[in-house]
């Protein structure tokens, strides 16, 4: 059993995440910004905890991720508003990964897209481009962290039942469901291949624990 904590915890992808982590036996932390979300997150089985990261200082982060085994980035702006998606994908991200290091929380696993990087190739009038350069920065500074991290890189999301099957590094034209984001999600927590390592992937035809091991 370990103590997860998910930021961004009423998220879509979150939502199937922790009924995965609840049965399992851990226990699940889920912040939420939101209170009139709570219901919702505890029907998953999740503990919800009100906590708006956009606005919490690292000591503040540190002192919530006090006791936890490993931490999720679930969270983001959901675009629209280019300061607040640096805000909360690049800056509170930032804050969030020294306040795990504080706390000596060393698992870190952070939910980004396929093809993130700093050479993305957004151009800058193109209204996904303060979202590509908010997730490169987070992602950069994550992997020159102390923890143990892994960066999963899901394609195009759908709504489709989960398969349990994905294939990694396969191109981005495709797309994966969130149901098989989630469980990749719970897998990689519990996989030490996946340590230090970005996990690019889609739906496919190889079962996620053989995909995370290879």
């Amino acid at each position: 059993m370990a103590r997860i904590l998910i930021i961004g915890g009423h998220g879509k992808v979150a939502l199937l995440l922790e009924p995965l982590l609840v049965a399992a036996g851990h226990e699940v932390i889920a912040l939420i910004r939101n209170p009139a979300h709570a219901g919702e997150v505890a029907a998953t089985g999740a503990t919800p905890r009100v906590a708006d990261v956009e606005n919490l200082e690292t000591a503040e982060l540190a002192e919530l991720f006090t006791g936890a085994d490993a931490i999720v980035w679930s969270a983001g702006a959901g675009g629209g508003n280019p300061a607040r998606t640096y805000a909360v994908d690049r800056d509170a991200a930032i804050r969030s990964i020294d306040a795990a290091t504080a706390a000596g929380v060393r698992r870190y696993v952070m939910v980004s897209y396929f093809d993130a990087g700093l050479n993305h190739g957004i151009p800058a009038d193109n209204p996904f481009f303060a979202y590509a350069e908010a997730k490169a920065a987070a992602d950069a500074y994550l992997r020159v962290s102390e923890l143990d991290w892994t960066i999963l890189a899901p394609s195009a999301l759908t709504l489709e039942a989960p398969t349990g099957r994905i294939e990694v590094a396969a191109p981005a034209s495709t797309a994966v469901s969130r149901a098989n984001v989630a469980a990749v999600i719970a897998a990689s927590l519990d996989e030490p291949a996946t340590i230090r390592r970005t996990v690019a992937f889609n739906d496919g035809d190889v079962p996620i624990a053989d995909a995370l091991r290879a």
